[in-house]
C-alpha cells in the first residue's frame, strides 16, 4: 500500500500558522511581483477568486470580502515544508518527496494495520507539530493514492483520510474522478478521451490496452494499469541529480540601465552557484537571457539569449558571475526597457568528477575554501550578507512584494513576538 500526504492549500496554510486570526477567513497568496493568485483558501474560492487570476482584476472582490492577501514568502514555505516532511517521514521506513507540499509513503507490509488510524495519526501529528492541515490518501498504487487523497478532500473534509483496499473502493473513487483530474493524463489527452465519450477515470479503465498504448503511448498505458491497482511507477527515494539550474526573475519595475541589469544577472548567477554547492555539483555550461515586456506594445521588444562553455566545470560564485557578465555584455543592447533576466547552468557533474584542464591556472583549492567560508558566514548572518561586489547592494531590480509576511522560522530578527 502507498500513502500520499498532501498539505491543504499549503501556502495559505503557512500564513495561517503564525496568524491564527486568519482561520476561517479568505486568504490568497500571489506569485512573483504580486502578479497572480497561486494559492487560495477554501474561503477565498467561495467568494469567487480563481486560481491564476491577476491581482489587479480581483481588487473589487478583495475589498468587498476583506480577503487577506500575501506576497509569496518562499523562505517560510520551504522551511515549513521541511518540518512537515520530517514529521511525516517518521510514519514509514521509506518516503519519496514529490513536491513542496506532497510526499509518498511506502506502506508495504502494513496491509493488516488499521490504515485509517495510521492516516488519522499522520494528520493529527503534522497539525500538532507544524500547524499545517494535511489530507491522506492510501491505495495500492501512486495514481490511486492521488485520487484517494482528492476523494478525501472533496467528500471527507473533516476526516481528511481515505483508504482504498477493495475492488469496490477502487471503483468508487474512479467513478468520482473525471479523467482530467487523473495524475498522468494531460489536457490534450483528457479532451481526446472526452471526445470519444470517456468522462470518468472508471470509463478510462474500461478501454482496451491496445487503444491506450496506441493513442496515449506507454505513459498512458502505465496510468491505466495504475488505476486498475497495479503499481507501475518506480520509487525515487533519492532525488535525481539536477540536469540544469535556473534562476530568473521579473524585475519590480522596467529597467533600462545596464549597471542594474548587471547586478541582477550577477545575483542570479550567484544563486545558481550556491545551489550547485548545496548539491555538491559543478556546471560546465552557462546560459544568460534578457527580455522586455511583451505585454507593452508601446515599447520596443527585445529578447536575446546566449550559451557559453566554461573551460572547467565549477561552482565558484566568482567564476560563474564572470561568465554570466561576459555573456550579458555580448547580448545587451541599449535603448530597451527590460522586464526580466535569467541565468541557467547546465552540463552538471558531481564535484568529485570534475576534469581539470591541463592549462587551467586557477587555484581551485583556494577558491573552494573561500566559497565554504562565504557560505558559512551567510548561513549564520543571513543570505548575501557577504557577496561579490558585482551583485551590488541596492537591488533596484528587486521584485515587488508589498504584502510579504515575516520569516518567522529562519530569521532571529523576525521571530514571532507574544505580548503578555
Amino acid at each position: 500500500m502507498i500513502a500520499l500526504v498532501d498539505c491543504n492549500n499549503f501556502y495559505a496554510s503557512c500564513e495561517r500558522v503564525f496568524q491564527p486570526k486568519l482561520e476561517g477567513k479568505p486568504v490568497i497568496v500571489l506569485s512573483n511581483n504580486d502578479g497572480c493568485a497561486i494559492a487560495i483558501s477554501d474561503e477565498a474560492k467561495a467568494v469567487g477568486i480563481k486560481m491564476g487570476a491577476p491581482a489587479f482584476m480581483m481588487e473589487d472582490i478583495i475589498k468587498q470580502h476583506k480577503v487577506n492577501v500575501f506576497s509569496s514568502n518562499y523562505v517560510l514555505y520551504g522551511d515549513l515544508s521541511k518540518r512537515v516532511m520530517d514529521t511525516v517521514g517518521t510514519f514509514a521506513s521509506r518516503m519519496e518527496i514529490y513536491s513542496i507540499d506532497e510526499t509518498f509513503l511506502d506502506f508495504d507490509g502494513m496491509e493488516l494495520h488499521d490504515l485509517t488510524k495510521v492516516g488519522t495519526a499522520i494528520k493529527k501529528t503534522v497539525k500538532q507539530n507544524v500547524g499545517i492541515p494535511v489530507s491522506v490518501g492510501i491505495a495500492p498504487s501512486k495514481t490511486l493514492a492521488k485520487l484517494a487523497n482528492r476523494f478525501a478532500k472533496k467528500t471527507k473534509k473533516q476526516i481528511g483520510v481515505h483508504v482504498v483496499k477493495t475492488e469496490d473502493d477502487i471503483k468508487e473513487i474512479l467513478k468520482f474522478a473525471e479523467v482530467k483530474d487523473v495524475w498522468g493524463i494531460g489536457a490534450q489527452h483528457a479532451k481526446r478521451l472526452n471526445d470519444i465519450g470517456v468522462k470518468t477515470a472508471y470509463e478510462f479503465t474500461q478501454l482496451p490496452d491496445e487503444w491506450v498504448r496506441k493513442n496515449m503511448s506507454v505513459v498512458g498505458l502505465r496510468t491505466l494499469k495504475e488505476l486498475r491497482g497495479t503499481p507501475c511507477i518506480e520509487w525515487e527515494f533519492m532525488p535525481p541529480r539536477k540536469k540544469g539550474i535556473c534562476t530568473s526573475r521579473s524585475f519590480g519595475k522596467l529597467i533600462n540601465d545596464k549597471k542594474t541589469v548587471e547586478e541582477a544577472v550577477s545575483s542570479f548567477a550567484a544563486n545558481c552557484a550556491l545551489k550547485l554547492r548545496k548539491d555538491n555539483s559543478c556546471a560546465s555550461s552557462i546560459q544568460v537571457f534578457i527580455n522586455t515586456n511583451q505585454f507593452r506594445p508601446q515599447d520596443k521588444q527585445y529578447y536575446r539569449s546566449i550559451k557559453m562553455q566554461i573551460p572547467v566545470a565549477t561552482n565558484s560564485t566568482s567564476e560563474i558571475i564572470h561568465y554570466a557578465l561576459k555573456g550579458l555584455n555580448i547580448i545587451y543592447t541599449e535603448g530597451y526597457n527590460f522586464m526580466k533576466a535569467g541565468v541557467v547552468v547546465t552540463e552538471i557533474v558531481p564535484h568529485q568528477n570534475v576534469q581539470v584542464g591541463i592549462f587551467d591556472d586557477i587555484n581551485r583549492t583556494k577558491n573552494s575554501m573561500v566559497m565554504k567560508t562565504l557560505d558559512k558566514i551567510n548561513n549564520i548572518y543571513g543570505k548575501d550578507m557577504v557577496r561579490i561586489a558585482a551583485q551590488g547592494y541596492e537591488k533596484k531590480f528587486r521584485m515587488r512584494a508589498q504584502m510579504l509576511s515575516q520569516c518567522y522560522t529562519t530569521r532571529f530578527d523576525q521571530l514571532l513576538t507574544i505580548k503578555i
